[in-house]
């Protein structure tokens, strides 16, 4: 009888299942609509950056091929990335360094039309002297 009593005591000051659901609901709601608005502030802040150019889509396109020759890069490339990125335009150079397949590959992005691009990329490329695949190196074919 005394445990009744406190039973009914505590049911008068606690919350019911259905208040706690609806309380949880309404927060989770609030949560969730704050952060499509962060989501979208941060959208829009970054649609207003300003676009950042490099040539390393040009090094990566580069890397993919299967012969080096000196000179400059190839046209096909100049106007893939002229495609890419409109307003602006590349150049570059590639030079044999060494005898045994070893090539420098300078790169370079101008801004047309009062954009801000200018930037440089030099690095190195292995080829193999026919072009082929590289033989007796592990995990190579």
């Amino acid at each position: 009888m005394i445990f009744a009593a406190k039973r009914e005591g505590l049911a008068e000051h606690a919350f019911t299942l259905l208040e706690v659901m609806i309380a949880t609901a309404l927060f989770f709601m609030a949560m969730f609509s704050i952060l499509a608005l962060t989501s979208h502030s941060l959208r829009a802040a970054r649609d207003l950056q300003p676009l950042q150019v490099d040539p390393s889509s040009l090094a990566a396109e580069l890397s993919l091929t299967n012969r080096l020759e000196e000179g400059p890069i190839p046209d096909e490339m100049a106007q893939d990335f002229r495609k890419l990125f409109p307003g602006y335009s590349c150049a570059g150079s590639i030079t044999e360094v060494a005898t045994n397949g070893l090539f420098q590959v300078d790169l370079e992005v101008f801004g047309n039309k009062g954009k801000l691009a200018d930037s440089k990329l030099t690095f190195l490329l292995f080829r193999t002297p026919g072009g082929g695949p590289l033989r007796g190196v592990p995990g190579r074919r």
